[in-house]
């Protein structure tokens, strides 16, 4: 053989190989794609209301206020190659991150499904719960137990399901106010609980121990809310906590008389807290597309995202700029007036 045969011979197998460890050998990445979009204000594939409320009046609703998602390609379990991760690098839809952004080591796919799940059903709470303070109705926050630790005074006292509702007469509405109410007297002392089990209301004393130096009582709680009607939620698969905003929204318009969209097609994201604040998400560039090819024409999105909007903004697509659940209603009724509003 010719030295320049052997050399193309050379060439040849290293070409081949490096498709093939291009292939065969995963890379840590994630694709982020556009994923589907639902109207809060409208159904299901199965005909049933994403957003129902019984208890409470309600009024009709028309146009669209869409919740939107993003789909990924990869993680753990999944092979994803370099070509694949390469193509989706250059589709201006498309995004490519590291698998630790959706991914946290050493958390299978199947955990990470959990916690978005149990993210959804907790901004639907917190949905709730801002809507009806911004409608100024009334509702109950409420400390639940969600387990006792071994060895420490709460497990012998508390269970699972409890809603602790007093500490020596005074009222329980966050976590944070049991903690404050426990460290604020010396390791030792002993504690009266008034707690809700079942349909009993009992007093329960538990003494605090030391800890690190702290005093505590041992026992995981959870934020949770006792509403005055029954407003239900259904979205099937779909997880994560960035829906908040517009399922607030959605709630809203349902409770009051003045149609938030005036008929028009408005998408949006946003975490929110159970005051209204709006948090920033992430996937924001892949939600504006998927919102706009869903035939959206106004986007509400985070002030915290704003800077990652700048130049993905899809043509038809206004972006509204929001921090806040009164200032999102505020711009609704604004557009609908004819009237400016904020912008990224």
């Amino acid at each position: 053989m010719s030295r320049r045969s052997l050399t193309l011979a050379i060439a040849s197998v290293a070409t081949v190989a490096a498709i093939a460890v291009a292939v065969l050998f995963p890379v840590p990445y994630v694709i982020l794609t556009p994923g589907p979009t639902l109207n809060t204000l409208g159904k299901d594939s199965s005909g049933q209301p994403l957003i129902s409320v019984t208890g409470h009046p309600t009024y009709p609703t028309n146009g669209h206020l869409n919740l939107v998602t993003i789909s990924y390609m990869g993680g753990p379990g999944v092979r994803l190659n370099i070509f694949q991760a390469l193509r989706a690098w250059l589709a201006p839809s498309e995004a490519v991150v590291p698998e630790g952004e959706i991914f946290p080591p050493g958390q299978s796919a199947q955990q990470t499904q959990a916690q978005d799940t149990q993210q959804m059903a907790s901004s639907q709470e917190l949905a709730t719960a801002a809507a009806l303070s911004e409608l100024h109705i009334s509702y109950q926050p409420q400390v639940e137990v969600l387990s006792t630790v071994p060895g420490y005074p709460a497990s012998k006292s508390l269970k699972a399901g409890d809603v602790i509702e007093a500490v020596d007469g005074k009222p329980v509405t966050s976590p944070a106010a049991l903690s404050s109410m426990v460290t604020a007297h010396p390791a030792g002392t002993t504690l009266q609980l008034q707690v809700l089990r079942g349909t009993q209301t009992l007093t329960v004393p538990v003494a605090s121990k030391a800890s690190n130096g702290t005093p505590v009582i041992g026992v995981n709680v959870e934020q949770n809310y006792k509403f005055p009607f029954n407003v239900q939620i259904t979205v099937g698969a779909i997880g994560g906590p960035s829906a908040g905003m517009m399922f607030a929204l959605g709630i809203i318009d349902m409770l009051t008389p003045d149609n938030l969209t005036n008929g028009k097609f408005i998408a949006g994201t946003g975490e929110i807290t159970a005051s209204g604040q709006v948090e920033p998400i992430g996937g924001i560039q892949q939600k504006l597309v998927g919102a706009r090819d869903a035939g959206a024409t106004v986007f509400l999105t985070p002030a915290g995202n704003c800077s990652e909007t700048v130049g993905a903004v899809p043509a038809g697509l206004k972006i509204v700029k929001v921090s806040n659940l009164s200032q999102a209603v505020s711009d609704l009724e604004a557009i609908k007036a004819g009237k400016s509003v904020p912008s990224c």
